[in-house]
């Protein structure tokens, strides 16, 4: 648990670069963020083959270990999803005597062995007189966000899945005549069945702040295509550096 005696001196690197787990293909995503990562990403939902839920995530490159968004220390991009953002923070819970009933808190914990995690670089957790640092601060409102976002899109899941308005995709990327790209696993809303539903379904949709996100998702998908110019961009980059 992060304690300003135990941590007093730790700091947060807060570049962005593959040593620290950035180069990787998708990141998990939550209706509370919709709204800012629907503007630069496109949303996909992926099922977990053991549990048979469903997550979201934003999709950063068309591989694997691709993020087309890193370059050089640098995330390109106004809105970090907030599970990159978090570094090596996390929600925990300890439990808590409460007027005399027991109550399951939720705390900040830290992973000593996260390779953000530095006693000589990076951003101050807490100020020289032990109160939280500024950085310390937002990182407690992003957890909040994950926290917030966990549990709705549980029922956010239900919700859809009773609607049945979950399809798979298949995403086909041709970017020439030798380069292609195939990411399976990956599933949206489905636009018919969602403009099919009656006004009672839509209703409780909506009530429930369901039927935004819907929305949201199926909006993300012109990301597609700017993943697809990074991309080329990116080629033509690497292929003239080649060249040289």
């Amino acid at each position: 648990m992060l304690s300003n005696v135990t941590h007093k001196d730790l700091r947060v690197i807060t570049r962005y670069g593959a040593e620290f787990g950035d180069e990787v293909g998708t990141v998990l995503t939550f209706p509370t963020e919709y709204a800012d990562v629907q503007r630069e990403y496109p949303i996909f939902f992926r099922k977990d083959p053991t549990s048979g839920e469903y997550h979201s995530v934003a999709l950063l490159g068309f591989a694997k270990n691709e993020n087309l968004f890193l370059e050089k220390g640098r995330w390109l991009a106004d809105y970090v999803p907030g599970i990159v953002v978090r570094g090596p923070f996390l929600i925990g819970f300890q439990e808590r005597d409460v007027g005399g009933e027991l109550r399951q808190e939720p705390m900040i914990h830290v992973d000593m062995d996260h390779p953000r995690v530095s006693h000589s670089e990076g951003e101050p957790v807490f100020l020289p007189k032990g109160g939280n640092s500024p950085y310390l601060d937002h990182i407690a409102l992003v957890l909040r966000g994950i926290h917030a976002g966990l549990e709705m899109s549980k029922a956010m899941f239900a919700a859809f899945s009773a609607l049945d308005l979950i399809e798979p995709v298949s995403l086909d990327v041709k970017l020439s005549v030798e380069e292609g790209y195939s990411v399976v696993g990956l599933h949206t809303v489905d636009q018919r069945k969602l403009a099919a539903l009656d006004g009672a379904a839509l209703e409780r949709l909506n009530r429930a702040g369901f039927l935004q996100g819907a929305f949201l998702v199926i909006a993300s998908m012109g990301n597609v295509k700017k993943l697809m110019a990074m991309k080329q961009r990116r080629r033509a980059a690497q292929m003239s550096s080649t060249d040289r």
